[in-house]
C-alpha cells in the first residue's frame, strides 16, 4: 500500500565477507546509515507498541470491556493493524531511503514475482518437520476406513462425496470462526509485517551479521508473547505454572522466528515466512514421538534429516529473485548465495 509513493535509490556497496557477516559501506547520495543502537531501539520499541496497543481501546481510549469474544478480537485485529502500518511507515524514515528505482515494497519484501516458489518451497521444507504428525494423521484416516469395511461400509464413491463435503464444510466454518482468522491470517500477517519485513531490514542496516539478525529478531518476537504471563497465572492460580508455560512459548517462538527469518533473508520474499507461520499455526506442534507405533518417530527422524539437507538448496536466494547482485543494505541474499 506504500510502494506508489516511496522509493529507493541505488546504492554503491562494497562487501567483504567476514565469517558469518558481512560488512558493508554504502554509499545512499545524502542518506546517513543506520546505526546498531538505533536499530535495536527501534525493534524494541516496535516489539512493545505490538502488545501495549492492544490493550489502548480499554486503558487509554477507556472504550468500555466488550460484551462478545468477537468484538473483543476484532478489536485487537484493528490494534494489530495499526501497529503493523505504524512499524512500516517508521521504518520508511530511519531506513536510508529516498526517491529512486525500486518501490518501497521491495524493502520488506510484499512482492509478486516468484510468489508460486515462495509458497511451495518453504510449505515443502516447513512440512518436513511435521512428517510424524502426517504419517500420524494418514494411520487415523486408514483406521477409519478399517472400521467402515468391519461396518459393511466398503470405500464407495459416496463416502468419497461426504468426505470431500465435510472438508469443505470445515473449510467454510474456518471462514467465519474469528479466532481461525486470528490464527491463520491477523496474526501470522502482522507479526511477519513487524518481527521481518520491518526488523530486518533494520538489524541489516544497522551492520548486524546475518546470522546475529536471524537470531537476534526472534529475540524481539519472543517479547511479544510475554503479556501472556499475567494471564495465564490468573488463569492457573499459580505463578509457577504461567512462568513454564510462557517459558515454553517463548523458546517456541525463538525457534520458530529464526527459522522465519533466516526465510525472510534468504529468500528476500515475505511470502515464505507467511506461509510457514500459517502452517505451523494450523499445525500446532509437531508429532515427534507416539506410542501407537514406532514409525511416527522414524518418519519425524527422516524429516528432520530431510529438512537440514534441503533447508540451503529449498531456499536458494536465485530461486526467489531473478538477480541477486547489487543489493541495498537492507537485502542480504545477494552475498549469501
Amino acid at each position: 500500500m506504500y510502494h506508489n509513493y516511496l522509493l529507493i535509490s541505488p546504492a554503491k556497496m562494497e562487501a567483504k565477507f567476514t565469517g558469518d557477516a558481512v560488512i558493508s559501506t554504502v554509499s545512499y547520495g545524502g542518506a546517513g546509515e543506520v546505526s546498531k543502537s538505533a536499530a535495536v531501539i527501534v525493534c524494541t520499541v516496535m516489539a512493545i507498541l505490538y502488545v501495549a496497543i492492544l490493550y489502548a481501546p480499554t486503558l487509554i481510549l477507556r472504550l468500555p470491556p466488550s460484551d462478545s469474544f468477537q468484538s473483543y478480537m476484532i478489536r485487537r485485529f484493528i490494534c494489530a493493524g495499526v501497529s503493523s502500518v505504524f512499524s512500516l511507515i517508521a521504518c520508511s524514515l530511519i531506513l536510508p531511503i529516498q526517491w529512486g528505482k525500486s518501490h518501497l515494497s521491495d524493502v520488506y519484501g510484499i512482492r509478486l514475482d516468484h510468489i508460486w516458489q515462495a509458497v511451495i518451497f518453504p510449505l515443502t521444507l516447513t512440512s518436513l518437520m511435521y512428517a510424524g504428525t502426517l504419517i500420524l494423521k494418514l494411520l487415523l484416516l486408514l483406521d477409519s476406513a478399517q472400521e467402515d469395511r468391519e461396518n459393511g461400509r466398503s470405500l464407495s464413491l459416496d463416502i468419497i462425496k461426504n468426505a470431500v463435503h465435510e472438508f469443505i464444510e470445515s473449510i467454510s466454518s474456518m471462514a467465519s470462526n474469528i479466532s481461525a482468522w486470528r490464527n491463520y491470517f491477523v496474526a501470522p500477517l502482522t507479526e511477519e509485517l513487524v518481527f521481518r519485513a520491518c526488523m530486518i531490514p533494520l538489524l541489516l542496516c544497522g551492520g548486524f551479521g546475518t546470522y546475529k539478525v536471524v537470531f537476534l529478531c526472534p529475540i524481539f518476537f519472543s517479547l511479544a508473547h510475554l503479556n501472556h504471563l499475567l494471564e495465564y497465572a490468573q488463569r492457573s492460580g499459580s505463578w509457577l505454572k504461567a512462568l513454564m508455560t510462557v517459558g515454553f512459548q517463548v523458546g517456541y517462538t525463538v525457534i520458530f522466528g529464526s527459522y522465519a527469518s533466516f526465510l525472510f533473508v534468504r529468500t528476500g520474499h515475505l511470502t515464505a515466512p507467511l506461509v510457514a507461520h500459517i502452517f505451523c499455526n494450523y499445525m500446532g506442534l509437531p508429532v515427534i514421538i507416539s506410542r501407537r507405533t514406532g514409525m511416527i518417530t522414524v518418519a519425524s527422524v527422516a524429516g528432520l534429516l530431510g529438512f537440514i539437507w534441503l533447508l540451503f538448496p529449498l531456499t536458494s536466494p536465485h530461486l526467489y529473485n531473478a538477480t541477486t547482485d547489487n543489493c541495498m543494505c537492507w537485502h542480504r541474499y545477494c552475498s549469501w548465495s
